[in-house]
């Protein structure tokens, strides 16, 4: 840019004109800003001022163009006239020409150099008159964001202005969570074929990468040869999304129309400029004066810089106490490169820094020595022209109305009204359907390359086997569940994906070439594009890949061995009660026989007779009601009571022994030889896992085993061979792996082992791929697809495991490490209550019967010792009591021999026989009823 100089007049300046020179891309188009219109007529009253201008026209593409502008400012400066300067154009120019003004305490004022590293805060002496580059970056990641694109490719120019934008660029992808992918950086310095070769060079290793969202950062005379190289080589079409910051959207009208057309479907924002009525009435000036021009953002920018310094020189003469005023400067002398410090230039600053008012751009406002954020319009180019399709507010987000025209209330940045505005784009192709930002590259490498694991047979290869063509040592075929579903999801994918698949071998060995971490490793170590097989999704593996959704069972467990059936036992009856609870009941029975014997002895007949009769009466009676089989009645209310307490006990016991006892020999019980991995570690015993699995840092570092009690085998057979011989005999006694190998191996050896312990976490198997790929989320929906179509999936485990069924009956077993026995605890409360009735009854009897005969006792024997009394009271007690006739009448039977006999056992009658012939009525009259009494 080049402001012509202006002479300060001593006489009051009615009008005044600057020639504004700018080098466009293609052509060096000069534009005449006549500002003799507003200023003459508003300013024909004002003080005498002095514009102090400054040349900073430089070749654009000049290596000297750096120390020319360097000389040039340094001559301005030394000038005793110069108290400001307006330029220079570039940023790169800028950072010496604002070193230089800082020593002069001079204003440097730009309206084109925008670099975000040329802070007015850090540069007291800088005035930046348009907005930074800072401001638009917010913008160009609500775009990608709304896209879902995670990977963008950068272009910027290698320069003050490229360079000083791409941190902060990179800062506000951060927090979207997108990444660049590729920085291409292009010197705008070089010659003419220097760069163009570059940029070949460039848009090459471009089309090679996955990434296909494209953000140039450029000015426009090197952004409109990149543009004509892209559409040469065929990268302006469909799959593609260009995106342009305001350096070129700026000036699309002096790129050319031959550019322009080049760049369709291009999406560009700038800064929002409302059409007032001043500018509308400047445009109409403009065109008059220079036909077939058009004027572009920085050139209001510069028509409102010179206003602004116009109005500030303006109030600053006003201040003055003289009519004119000259350069003044400090009596020390000279400073570096011969500049003194202006006095007068700090004073001007302070004025510019306080102007506002409304230009011809908007707003202008320059508190903070730059002009405040603005919104931003975002563009679309079409056929040879371009058309603004919304607005950018950072309050209001994107929206489809000018944003001058919307009300506070209206939330423009709701998702509906954000898709509207952005649906209307037209990408290149054209094509309104929005670019996904990534493809599968055609160019270098065609296909995808997918390492896959080898295993041995027969080492679970229902997941994934390779079979080899045995004359080439080439694999010929691949199969299995794993293999199966990743082809299925590709199916569902809504573009193709070419791929190879790659066998992590050594050599021709057939053998895989390390564990399964180290194949994972290898999507690092840009080996392969993606690892596809049965790989477990593990915490420390998202370190380096990422990973899909999993595809099926997740969790890492361990098989033991079962023990020997229990119906093969001969004493298996034993087994519905545990120890404690038969011994106890046993103990009941007995008790419960005892009090009723208690209760009925001295009333009863049929609890009478000689003492191995009396205990065979309770021991007899007691058990016999575990069947209701008793055949002697009770008399007393007290023993009904008893009895009905414990034969209901008795009904629940012997319903409980039924139904356990039934269970044992008929519903499968799997018993486990070790319960936990506690049992395991305390035993000392040993433990096995899979060879290249990760079970063996799981089992070392978070189930904390010894490493000396891992064994590690290479399949199930193995495994079957390490369990069946046990710890003791060089075996195992449990197995750790993944819950789908668990299944696997267990359709096969059911009946010998179990899975039991706790589950440990793990998400199962998923495909991989580099951190950051776009082809995860893909893939990932496409896993959900499949997996939730049940047909398809009951097909696939069918093929692949079609007899694992047979073991699910192992799901509903019973695993405890006290076995099926009923406990004691279970029937506490019943045992109490029986006791306590039996308790209460028989203490209530005896305390009855000692109230009626220890008076008697007493008095009969009174010097007699407590010992004898007690004896004598036992004697009472042994003796049967007095009760009506009718309680020894029988129904229908008569008394019998052996009942008189008992009667005569017990020395109830005389023993003298004369005596018992007199008193004994004869037997033909029992039938009537009698009455026996022992004293008759």
């Amino acid at each position: 840019m080049m402001a012509k100089h202006i002479a300060c007049p001593k006489a009051l300046v009615a009008k005044a004109s600057m020639e504004i020179r700018i080098d466009t891309p293609s052509t060096k188009v000069i534009y005449n800003y006549d500002f003799s219109f507003p200023i003459g007529e508003d300013m024909k009253n004002s003080r005498r001022h002095c514009l102090l201008n400054s040349v900073s026209h430089l070749p654009l593409w000049n290596p000297l163009s750096f120390v020319t502008n360097f000389i040039v400012a340094l001559a301005l400066m030394k000038k005793d006239e110069v108290h400001a300067i307006i330029g220079p154009q570039r940023s790169a120019q800028a950072k010496f020409v604002i070193s230089l003004g800082e020593k002069a305490q001079i204003p440097i004022i730009s309206f084109s150099a925008t670099s975000p590293s040329l802070s007015p805060t850090l540069n007291p002496f800088f005035i930046r008159t348009s907005q930074d580059d800072l401001s638009q970056v917010k913008v160009i990641a609500s775009i990608v964001q709304h896209y879902g694109w995670r990977k963008v490719v950068l272009i910027y120019e290698d320069s003050e202005y490229g360079n000083g934008f791409v941190p902060y660029l990179t800062d506000a992808f951060q927090q979207i969570d997108t990444s660049i992918s590729y920085r291409s950086v292009i010197s705008p310095t070089s010659s003419y074929d220097q760069r163009h070769s570059k940029i070949v060079t460039e848009l090459r290793v471009i089309m090679k990468l996955k990434t296909r969202v494209v953000l140039v950062h450029m000015t426009g005379s090197l952004g409109s040869e990149l543009f004509k190289v892209s559409a040469k080589m065929k990268m302006m079409s469909k799959g593609f999304a260009w995106i342009v910051t305001d350096g070129l959207s700026t000036l699309l009208h002096p790129i050319g129309i031959d550019v322009m057309d080049k760049m369709q479907g291009v999406v560009g924002v700038r800064p929002y400029v409302p059409l007032s009525k001043g500018l509308k009435d400047f445009k109409v000036r403009f065109h008059k004066e220079k036909r077939n021009s058009e004027i572009n953002l920085f050139g209001l920018f510069a028509y409102d810089t010179v206003w602004a310094l116009a109005s500030a020189t303006d109030r600053f003469v006003a201040t003055m106490n003289s009519s004119c005023f000259r350069q003044k400067t400090r009596k020390n002398g000279s400073g570096l490169f011969g500049l003194r410090a202006s006095e007068l230039g700090p004073k001007l600053l302070d004025m510019l820094e306080g102007t506002k008012f409304k230009g011809l751009s908007g707003e202008f406002d320059l508190k903070g020595r730059q002009l405040q954020p603005v919104d931003y319009e975002i563009t679309n180019m079409g056929r040879k022209r371009e058309r603004v399709i919304g607005y950018y507010s950072s309050q209001k987000g994107i929206g489809s109305h000018d944003l001058s025209q919307l009300s506070s209330s209206v939330l423009i940045n709701s998702s509906n009204y954000v898709e509207n505005v952005l649906e209307t784009i037209v990408w290149p192709g054209p094509t309104r359907t929005p670019p996904r930002g990534w493809v599968i590259p055609v160019v270098g490498r065609p296909k995808l390359k997918i390492g896959v694991p080898v295993k041995e047979a027969p080492n679970f290869e229902e997941f994934f086997k390779v079979e080899w063509d045995p004359h080439t040592n080439k694999p010929i075929n691949f199969s299995g569940f794993s293999y199966d579903i990743f082809v299925e999801s590709l199916k569902k994918l809504p573009f193709d994906v070419p791929y190879d698949l790659i066998p992590y071998v050594n050599g021709s060995s057939k053998r895989m070439a390390g564990t399964y971490d180290d194949l994972l490793y290898q999507i690092k170590n840009k080996r392969f594009d993606a690892v596809v097989g049965d790989t477990s999704i593990v915490a420390n593996r998202t370190s380096y890949v990422d990973f899909t959704l999993p595809y099926s069972e997740s969790g890492v467990s361990m098989v033991v061995k079962i023990k020997d059936d229990n119906k093969k036992n001969m004493w298996i009856f034993l087994k519905p009660l545990s120890w404690e609870l038969w011994l106890t009941t046993g103990g009941a029975f007995v008790v419960t026989g005892f009090v009723v014997w208690i209760l009925e002895h001295r009333t009863n007949s049929e609890f009478r007779g000689p003492p191995n009769q009396q205990v065979g009466t309770i021991f007899w009676f007691s058990f016999s009601t575990l069947v209701f089989a008793h055949r002697e009645k009770v008399m007393n209310n007290w023993s009904r009571f008893v009895l009905i307490i414990w034969i209901f006990v008795v009904l629940i016991l012997t319903q409980s022994y039924t139904a356990s006892l039934a269970s044992l020999l008929t519903v499968q019980r799997l018993q486990p030889t070790v319960v936990d991995i506690d049992e395991l570690k305390r035993n000392g015993t040993f433990v096995g896992y899979m060879k290249n699995s990760y079970i063996r840092e799981l089992l070392i570092g978070q189930l904390n085993f010894n490493e000396s009690k891992l064994k590690v085998y290479s399949s199930p057979v193995e495994f079957h061979e390490a369990l069946s011989k046990g710890s003791k005999n060089g075996g195992v006694d449990a197995i750790f792996y993944d819950i789908p190998y668990i299944k696997l191996f267990l359709a096969k050896y059911c009946s010998k082992y179990m899975m039991v312990g706790p589950t440990y976490k793990s998400d199962g198997f998923g495909f991989a791929f580099p951190i950051g790929s776009p082809l995860v989320s893909h893939i990932s929906r496409a896993i959900l697809n499949v997996t939730q179509d049940h047909k398809k999936m009951q097909e696939l485990e069918q093929k692949y495991f079609g007899n694992k069924n047979k073991c699910q009956y192992q799901a509903g077993s019973t695993v405890s490490s006290d076995g099926p026995s009923l406990s004691l605890y279970s029937f506490g409360g019943l045992f109490i209550i029986t006791g306590l009735a039996s308790t209460c009854s028989c203490f209530i009897h005896l305390i009855k019967f000692y109230s009626k005969h220890w008076p008697a006792v007493n008095s009969i024997h009174p010097e007699g010792s407590l010992l004898y009394k007690f004896s004598e009271m036992v004697k009472y007690f042994d003796k049967r009591d007095n009760v009506p006739s009718d309680s020894l009448t029988r129904s229908s039977d008569k008394v019998s021999e052996d009942e008189v006999s008992s009667v005569i056992d017990e020395g109830v009658l005389q023993s003298d026989s004369s005596n018992f012939t007199q008193e004994i009525v004869p037997l033909e009259t029992m039938d009537s009823g009698c009455n026996l009494s022992p004293h008759s």
